[in-house]
């Protein structure tokens, strides 16, 4: 049975005309309610896309791809035509994934996978968690996940999925360890991925320092418990790391910013109306600290939302290298086998209005870190910006 490329086309062109943001819900106007495929607006061109597959479906010589496959081909093919790096379509795992990591929990194992140089995917169980208390060990070759075997070929998020599920269901995985073959039945815990560590650096011990790695739904509680825990341990001065930091969820950047800054924290332009401005929340944390923020070129989105803010108003200095130049917004739109489209509909500029988009923000000390000093434990990034305090 062939799919009809007229509900294909409504389908997607009522995803990109409702926005909605992550875990928001879908939110349609009055106006969009009675729209849907079958419609004058949504059969414009599904007559040529239909009559396309017929022809291909017909004549191809060679094994036909799936529907699926072709349907897929089809979005990701009218995605490209937007030619926007962030207007894409994604499939159903890796939206699940995206979902999860944004949330800061999900059902899992307890354990991280990593693709060796050779293809092989190995794990790197959480202690205390299933996995470990299994007997899954650090380093264990992941062989087969229930009855799909791991190949070399397969995704680093496609094996992913195949280990996350439902809280208390089962998962059997099984391994190679030096040569022997071991298999564990494991059952999902609710497991959290931390988006925030801290410390007292021992080189200046009323220096604290605070990692982000992703702007989630924990990070201000997250954040918070960090801060108020390096002021009980005698931290004076802050170092803010947004090193890597691709970004993440928009409220998640004012919540954290509103820890530093009192004020606009960034603007909103769309391509309708004037810029929205969002303005930090009351009752920021550290407000009063010296502060210092490590940004380099994986910095980026809602992170540079943040650094920029610190930048234009002058709270705290930058040190490390130009981050990566991420101002554009997409709102992520759940479609109805759980793929999404992640369609820009706007841009952020900073308080003073500079533009992120390919410009990024250019630290006050510029400081190098070079591969040699990963591989021997060197970070000079930081040992600058315990000095470049004002």
């Amino acid at each position: 049975m062939r799919i009809s490329f007229r509900r294909i086309a409504g389908f997607l062109l009522i995803g990109l005309i409702v926005e909605l943001a992550f875990f928001a819900g879908i939110m349609l106007s009055p106006q969009l309610i009675g729209w849907l495929p079958g419609s004058r607006s949504s059969d414009t061109h599904a007559p040529l896309l239909e009559e396309a597959w017929e022809v291909a479906d017909s004549q191809f010589y060679g094994e036909l791809p799936t529907e699926q496959v072709r349907t897929y081909g089809a979005v990701r093919g009218m995605m490209e035509s937007f030619k926007d790096p962030y207007s894409v379509f994604v499939e159903p795992p890796q939206t699940e994934l995206q979902s999860q990591q944004l949330s800061g929990k999900f059902g899992g194992i307890g354990a991280s996978v990593r693709r060796e140089t050779d293809g092989r995917y190995v794990l790197s169980p959480f202690p205390d968690r299933p996995a470990a208390q299994v007997g899954v060990q650090e380093g264990d070759v992941l062989v087969k996940v229930d009855d799909t075997p791991i190949t070399i070929e397969m995704r680093l998020e496609d094996i992913t999925s195949l280990l996350r599920g439902e809280v208390g269901t089962q998962v059997k995985v099984e391994i190679e360890r030096v040569g022997q073959q071991l298999a564990f039945n494991i059952t999902r815990a609710e497991i959290s991925t931390p988006s925030v560590t801290w410390r007292i650096l021992s080189q200046a011990p009323d220096v604290g320092y605070v990692r982000l790695n992703i702007f989630s739904q924990t990070s201000k509680d997250e954040l918070v418990s960090a801060l108020e825990d390096l002021r009980k341990q005698g931290a004076k001065k802050l170092i803010f790391d947004l090193r890597d930091n691709g970004g993440g969820l928009l409220d998640a950047s004012i919540e954290v910013a509103s820890q530093f800054i009192d004020g606009k924290v960034v603007s909103e332009k769309r391509r309708v109306g004037g810029p929205r401005d969002y303005t930090a929340e009351a009752g920021g944390v550290a407000r009063d600290l010296p502060l210092v923020v490590l940004v380099n070129g994986s910095t980026a989105s809602a992170s540079e939302i943040v650094a920029g803010a610190i930048q234009d108003l002058g709270r705290g200095v930058l040190v490390g290298t130009k981050t990566y130049g991420k101002g554009s917004v997409q709102n992520v739109i759940p479609l109805s086998d759980g793929s999404s489209l992640h369609v820009t509909v706007a841009e952020w500029l900073t308080p003073n209005g500079r533009q992120l988009t390919g410009q990024g923000l250019q630290p006050e000390v510029v400081v190098e870190l070079t591969g040699d000093d990963v591989a021997n434990g060197r970070d000079p990034q930081l040992d600058r910006a315990i000095t470049a305090f004002r």
